[in-house]
C-alpha cells in the first residue's frame, strides 16, 4: 500500500492509500483515535477498518493528523484535526473524481471528527464511528445529522462510556430523514482487544454492504 504525502493546512500530511482497480469505486477516509494519547493512523481499529473498507470495494486513505508521524504541525485541539480531515478528503476526492459514494470512518476521537466533517460536507454519504467519546466531547452539533450511519462501542468501554453512547444515539433517533443503526458489543473494551475486533468488523462491513447495496437499486 503506496505511502502519500500531501498537502494540509500547517504542512504536509502522512497517510497510507489504498487504491482499487476501478474508477468509480466508493471512498473512504478513516480517522485516528486522539494525538496526545499515542492515537496514529496504525491504530489497530484504524488499520483494520482500513483494510476492511479495502477488502469490500472502497478506495481507502487514513492518515496521520498534524504532528503525529511526519505529519507537520502541531496539535490544535480538534480544530486543526478537523482541517486536516477535510484536506485528507480533499486530496482523496481528487484522486478519485468519479467515486459514486464518499464514507468517513473514525475511532474515538477521530470518530468525533469524522462527525464534524460530515456536518461539513454533504457529498458524504453515511459515517462509521467507533467508540464516539459522547462524555468527553460535544456532539450537540449534530442537529441535524445529515446522512445515516453506524454507531459501534463495547458495553465494557471503560474510556468512552456506553450509556453516554446511548444518550447521544437517543437524540439522533429523533431526527427525521436519517437512520442511525446503533451496535454494542457485549464484552469489549474501547479498544476492541481479542476477538472482539472480528466482531467489530464483520459489524462495520455487513453494515456498509448492506448500505451500499440500498443505494444502486
Amino acid at each position: 500500500m503506496p505511502e502519500v504525502f500531501f498537502p494540509g493546512p500547517e504542512g504536509r500530511l502522512e497517510g497510507r492509500y489504498h487504491p482499487q482497480k476501478d474508477k468509480d469505486a466508493p471512498i473512504a477516509i478513516i480517522l485516528h483515535p486522539h494525538p496526545q494519547f499515542g492515537g496514529t493512523m496504525n491504530n489497530r481499529v484504524v488499520y483494520n477498518l482500513h483494510y476492511a473498507l479495502h477488502e469490500i470495494g472502497f478506495t481507502v486513505l487514513r492518515f496521520n493528523f498534524r504532528g503525529v508521524g511526519r505529519s507537520q504541525g502541531e496539535y490544535d485541539q480538534g480544530t486543526g484535526e478537523l482541517s486536516d480531515a477535510a484536506a485528507a478528503l480533499d486530496y482523496l476526492q481528487s484522486l478519485n473524481p468519479n467515486a459514486k459514494h464518499c464514507w468517513v470512518a473514525g475511532f474515538s476521537f477521530g470518530a468525533w471528527i469524522g462527525m464534524q466533517l460530515l456536518m461539513r460536507r454533504p457529498e458524504i454519504t453515511g459515517f462509521v464511528s467507533v467508540s464516539p467519546p459522547a462524555d468527553m466531547y460535544d456532539f450537540s452539533f449534530l442537529a441535524p445529522c445529515p446522512a445515516s450511519g453506524l454507531i459501534i462501542n463495547g458495553l465494557a468501554d471503560r474510556v468512552a462510556s456506553p450509556q453516554d453512547t446511548r444518550v447521544l444515539v437517543e437524540k439522533l433517533h429523533e431526527q427525521k430523514g436519517i437512520t442511525i443503526t446503533h451496535e454494542e458489543v457485549e464484552g469489549a473494551g474501547h479498544f476492541f482487544e481479542n476477538a472482539h475486533m472480528d466482531r467489530l468488523l464483520e459489524t462495520v462491513k455487513a453494515y456498509v454492504l448492506r448500505r451500499l447495496t440500498e443505494n444502486t437499486r
